[in-house]
């Protein structure tokens, strides 16, 4: 079985993993209520998408 020759020091280690980050979901405000959704969808609020209701919001 193929082993490390040497151990792999903790700066190696670390640099390797600098891109596993958690990235920030992109929040915009709504443009008919306000409300803070997901960029390029539906308010699940009101239903509104660039200004138009694109669905019927029951509540």
């Amino acid at each position: 079985m193929a082993v490390p020759f040497r151990k792999v020091s903790k700066t190696s280690k670390r640099m390797r993993r600098t891109h596993y980050k958690v990235k920030a979901n992109g929040l915009v405000k709504c443009s008919n209520c306000g409300e803070m959704i997901r960029s390029h969808r539906a308010c699940p609020k009101c239903g509104y998408y660039k200004g138009e209701q694109v669905t019927k919001v029951s509540e």
